[in-house]
């Protein structure tokens, strides 16, 4: 069993790949209200909410329990890819490297999410980020369902 790895899952997208994007790039702001079983609140640590770099801290709920994650956000206008560079938090009580990343591929209809959550944990024994990927998931659904209304 490896200490380092990658989850990955697709989800289909309703809505279109630069909507979709949209609200990850400039209006993360709006997440606790768009998946609020997940996010409850996101603020910028430093810079601001639409630039390549800056730091932001969420309030998540994952599987019935609260966290923070301080992450610095990394943005791929180009291949509508958005990266998390976990820096803090909960998610670190359970993994030395921490590092989502959604990367949105336009279709003739909709689009598609793809989802990777790169990881290394401290010992072999310990889970891989199963829950929060689960957790990415759902987010991704509520960001589609708000994206594909707008």
């Amino acid at each position: 069993m490896a200490l380092h790895g990658t989850l990955e899952a697709e989800v289909e997208l309703k809505s279109t790949a630069e909507n979709f994007y949209k609200i990850w790039r400039s209006e993360a702001h709006k997440m606790p209200d768009i998946t609020s079983s997940n996010i409850q609140a996101v603020k910028v640590h430093e810079g601001d909410w639409d630039s390549h770099g800056a730091i932001k801290i969420w309030n998540y709920t994952v599987g019935g329990k609260t966290g923070v994650f301080k992450e610095k956000v990394e943005f791929d206008d180009a291949n509508l890819t958005v990266t998390l560079h976990g820096q803090e938090g909960d998610v670190f009580d359970e993994y030395k490297v921490y590092r989502p990343v959604c990367k949105l591929i336009p279709k003739t209809q909709g689009s598609l999410a793809k989802l990777s959550i790169e990881y290394e944990k401290y010992k072999e024994s310990d889970p891989n980020p199963d829950k929060y990927m689960a957790f990415f998931i759902s987010m991704t659904k509520d960001i589609d369902t708000h994206a594909s209304a707008a």
